[in-house]
């Protein structure tokens, strides 16, 4: 679980789950401290451009010959190894690239290919526009992950075209290489919750060696995967899709990326929904500790379900205090012992924290995460716990990794200025583990993650202040783990009066719209389709 990101992509995770755990219906319930590293680093250059980037306004201009491009749209090819893998979605879907500037302070300069994917608007109704989702991560691949739940949107796609992409740094778009998938699995293997200096050691060489090779194998994107470019990007989209206005849907990390893009291009906000919102104001200390009590949240939470419908069988027992020491006692005995899985792997600590954490996103996936604990704790087993760490982590049945991790890593390391060193981390360890636990120690430790990379970090904070922007709608999920609700009321406080409106979902899981809530689904709906903008602090049960 480290590092801790700012949001994994809940829905691209329930994508990998829905096939590969389908086993699991029949259970109970129907990284790094930084050293001195021994390698010193190579730190890449980057623009003279100032904490942050300049305003729109203020940016230079694109050149007709990128935002005049018309997409040449062709039958769609199975995702790549980078994107995740899988069968091509096949007809209607259409996929096309469009030609991006490699650094916006030049647009005249060397230009990557944005990967794009869409499903056209049913005729029976007037079109819109475009409707171009962010999954999330950050590192999620829009191109493979939204076919998978084009089902949910199903009544949008009657006046939108469904568009999504795999942003700079991710999948297809110039993704960003890091490790081969010996060397991810090798570094999986180091313990991400070191208990002496050996161990503090290990973890910093393993990220020394993860920073070296993402420079090696991706020097020249690192300094330009930052937010602010795939704000841009988005906006060069919107024109070269031929809409006056940007319309958007926004899920986790994609939430900061539609307050980036609202920021920088106010006067060109159409319809822009956030959903599972990360918070604009926090530093990554803050970020973590508000994760750690958020799954700890979602677990108890949990663990209470399963008591309700499991009785006994519950693996967890009682839940509660009880719950979480059974938990916590099965992670301190992987410690020192992993548990056989298959094919020959094993569930060591780390990846079983990862697998809980993954089993908590969605009410979905519940069960699965019962059937990996009851494994676990009472048959000396760790498949299905690998399995769900597995799929947070874009690893497929053959061992070959998507470029999420790597992404995520290069993506939350060029947008955060913070940088933090083990005697940081151990002074925080306490209020990490009053908070969970369980998942302390992981959050904790995960701050280290960008230390030592080789391109600097850019802000404090996302810019995110959009005065004048049309109505944006920010929805919080109250049981959501990973983006815990109160990042939606600070989104749309940090977007401006009039601008940001916060609908509630008093539900479980990571974000809301995907749950299949008729109330939140109504009020969204009604928005997009429409233009209704619902009441602020409308709430929905």
């Amino acid at each position: 679980m480290h590092p801790v990101v700012r949001g994994a992509g809940a829905l691209g995770l329930a994508v990998a789950l829905a096939g590969g755990l389908s086993a699991c219906q029949s259970g109970p319930m129907a990284n790094s401290a930084k050293v001195e590293p021994s390698t010193p680093v190579t730190t890449v250059a980057t623009p003279a451009t100032g904490a942050t980037a300049p305003p729109a306004a203020t940016a230079p201009a694109l050149p007709a010959a990128l935002t005049g491009q018309r997409p040449d749209w062709q039958a769609c090819p199975a995702p790549s190894a980078a994107q995740g893998g899988g069968e091509a979605p096949g007809a209607p879907w259409e996929c096309a690239t469009v030609r991006a500037p490699l650094d916006y302070a030049e647009p005249e300069g060397r230009t990557i290919d944005l990967a794009l994917i869409r499903l056209r608007a049913a005729a029976a109704q007037p079109r819109i526009g475009s409707l171009i989702y962010n999954f999330g991560g950050p590192g999620a691949s829009g191109v493979a992950t939204l076919p998978a739940l084009a089902q949910d949107y199903a009544d949008l796609n009657t006046r939108y075209d469904l568009v999504s992409f795999d942003p700079r740094g991710v999948g297809d778009s110039a993704g960003v290489r890091c490790l081969d998938d010996a060397a991810t699995d090798a570094a999986a293997a180091v313990d991400g919750s070191p208990d002496d200096t050996a161990e503090v050691r290990a973890l910093d060489e393993a990220v020394t060696a993860y920073a070296a090779a993402c420079l090696s194998n991706s020097a020249a994107v690192l300094p330009h995967v930052d937010t602010v470019s795939a704000a841009r990007d988005l906006d060069l989209l919107r024109q070269v899709l031929g809409d006056d206005r940007l319309h958007y849907f926004g899920f986790s990390y994609g939430t900061e990326l539609g307050g980036v893009y609202a920021h920088l291009y106010p006067g060109t906000v159409g319809r822009l929904v956030m959903d599972a919102v990360v918070d604009p104001t926090e530093d990554p200390v803050r970020g973590s500790l508000g994760q750690a009590e958020g799954f700890q949240h979602a677990l108890e939470n949990f663990m209470t379900a399963c008591v309700e419908q499991a009785g006994d069988a519950c693996p967890t027992g009682a839940g509660g205090a009880q719950g979480t020491q059974r938990i916590a006692g099965l992670l301190q005995g992987l410690d020192a012992a992993p548990l056989p899985a298959e094919d020959g792997r094993a569930l060591t600590q780390d990846l079983a924290v990862t697998g809980i954490a993954a089993g908590l996103y969605s009410e979905a996936t519940w069960n699965a995460l019962a059937v990996g604990l009851q494994e676990a704790l009472q048959g000396g087993t760790g498949s299905t716990l690998l399995a769900l760490a597995d799929a947070y982590q874009g690893r497929d049945a053959q061992g070959r990794y998507s470029n999420l991790s790597a992404a995520n890593r290069a993506i939350t390391c060029v947008d955060d200025r913070q940088r933090y060193t083990s005697s940081e981390v151990r002074e925080q360890l306490p209020a990490f583990r009053q908070a969970s636990p369980v998942f302390g120690d992981f959050a904790a430790w995960g701050l280290t993650s960008c230390a030592g990379w080789p391109v600097p970090g850019r802000t404090d904070h996302p810019e995110v202040s959009a005065p004048g922007a049309a109505p944006i709608v920010v929805i919080g999920n109250t049981g959501d783990p990973a983006t815990p609700y109160e990042g939606a009321r600070a989104m749309a406080r940090a977007l401006g009066a009039g601008v940001g409106v916060t609908v509630t979902l008093r539900g479980q899981g990571h974000g809301g719209y995907d749950t299949g809530n008729a109330c939140l689904k109504q009020a969204v709906d009604q928005y997009l389709l429409d233009g209704l903008v619902p009441a602020d602090g409308t709430t929905c049960t």
